[in-house]
């Protein structure tokens, strides 16, 4: 089987622990600018599992932009401009439901946002009038039932629900944060989920997230967070999520283009 020529690409945003995928064959490398900046890195255009993509990697290649401080708006605008619309968020995570614990993947249908100050909408300054998208479902339907019937038919261990809480960051959050949240009803916490979700929904793509979680999140374990933990728990689990974007890419690729908001 080919690539599928008359498609769209999908995109990929690696997050901590995908800068970059083994199995994807690269055809090109492009260096771009937006009206809203220069997103995180280079746009790797490739072929994955017989499907265009375009890779970006959020923290840059080397990591090197904390949560904070990625241009959400130059990354969502690049891919966009390059033709994506479908766009795979990779996301590392904190696990705050008993069932999601270190290397276990996880793809959300829901999400809430505790960040502050990240610039987060596409319609500012001189607007002709003002746009409010309806984001009562952050991740498209059909994306995420391509990604569950696809982990299902990986045998990959993971959850087909959670919601998604994003933080701030760049600091872990206190056991305290983190009860809060858990009676918020988050299962996972992380901190890029947004704005990311949202700016892709300005602009009418379909967006789903597959989260992989590192290390559980504060309080929910009997010692404090390290990296030694957070590495052992990408490298159990980062095949799951590979296997899941390669096999999943030419369905996603096939999935009608949404009609941008108005």
């Amino acid at each position: 089987m080919t690539a599928v020529a008359d498609s769209k690409p999908v995109g990929i945003i690696g997050g901590t622990g995908l800068t970059s995928l083994s199995d994807l064959t690269i055809v090109g490398e492009e260096t771009v600018s937006t009206r809203w900046g220069e997103p995180s890195s280079a746009l790797v255009h490739g072929v994955l599992g017989q499907q265009k993509v375009i890779f970006l990697s959020r923290h840059g290649n080397p990591h090197r932009i904390p949560p904070h401080q990625v241009n959400y708006r130059a990354n969502i605008q690049a891919l966009y401009d390059a033709g994506v619309r479908t766009l795979v968020g990779v996301n590392a995570v904190g696990g705050i439901h008993p069932d999601m614990g270190p290397a276990h993947v996880v793809i959300p249908d829901q999400l809430i946002d505790y960040t502050w100050g990240r610039p987060s909408t596409f319609f500012e300054g001189e607007l002709e009038h003002v746009t409010h998208i309806d984001f009562t479902w952050p991740y498209d339907r059909e994306a995420r039932e391509l990604l569950v019937a696809t982990a299902r038919e990986a045998a990959v261990p993971f959850s087909d629900f959670g919601v998604y809480g994003a933080t701030q960051g760049p600091r872990l959050e206190t056991a305290a944060e983190i009860r809060r949240m858990e009676r918020d009803g988050c299962d996972i916490v992380g901190m890029t989920g947004m704005p990311e979700a949202v700016l892709a929904a300005e602009l009418g793509m379909r967006y789903v997230s597959l989260g992989l979680v590192v290390n559980w999140a504060a309080g929910k374990s009997d010692h404090i967070i390290t990296m030694a933990e957070i590495e052992e728990a990408i490298e159990q689990g980062m095949s799951g999520v590979r296997l899941i974007l390669e096999r999943s890419m030419a369905g996603l690729g096939q999935l009608e283009v949404l009609i941008p908001p108005a």
